[in-house]
């Protein structure tokens, strides 16, 4: 087995905050931060990653780095809490998880996730990004520790 790990919390799973991804952000960043994140990956991303940090109003250099320190997800919770122009009412987050429940990839990215599971490009899957990225996930940890 690798020293490299998949990140497998899915963008579907909130914290105590409420914020979706957030979860799967600590996980991909801490384990980016400790050289454990399995190629492909990256530990703070252009898509669900900087859409989570913008909307919370939060600064991805200053996010990279507190991670740096090793904090559990409860304390990194708790350390955007404490950020000056951190959002988090109960609008901005309802806003965010909406967008991200309801982003659809692009169709190449689509048809290439489904192919690699041996899915048809029929309809017959839900098109969503979060479920598009949990089969992406789920494939690639059987490729590195399963098969």
């Amino acid at each position: 087995m690798s020293n490299t790990y998949v990140p497998l919390i899915s963008s579907a799973v909130a914290g105590p905050l409420g914020v979706l991804h957030l979860p799967r952000l600590w996980l991909k960043a801490s384990l980016e931060a400790q050289g454990k994140l399995a190629a492909g990956y990256p530990g703070i991303g252009q898509g669900y990653d900087m859409m989570v940090i913008n909307a919370l109003g939060l600064k991805p250099d200053a996010v990279k780095a507190f991670i740096g320190t090793k904090p559990t997800y409860p304390q990194f919770e708790s350390w955007i809490k404490r950020q000056p122009g951190a959002r988090l009412d109960k609008a901005t987050i309802y806003k965010l998880n909406v967008a991200i429940m309801g982003y659809i990839h692009e169709d190449s990215v689509r048809k290439g996730i489904l192919s690699a599971n041996g899915l048809p490009d029929d309809g017959s899957v839900n098109p969503g990004a979060v479920d598009l990225n949990n089969l992406d996930d789920w494939f690639e940890f059987h490729q590195a520790v399963l098969k």
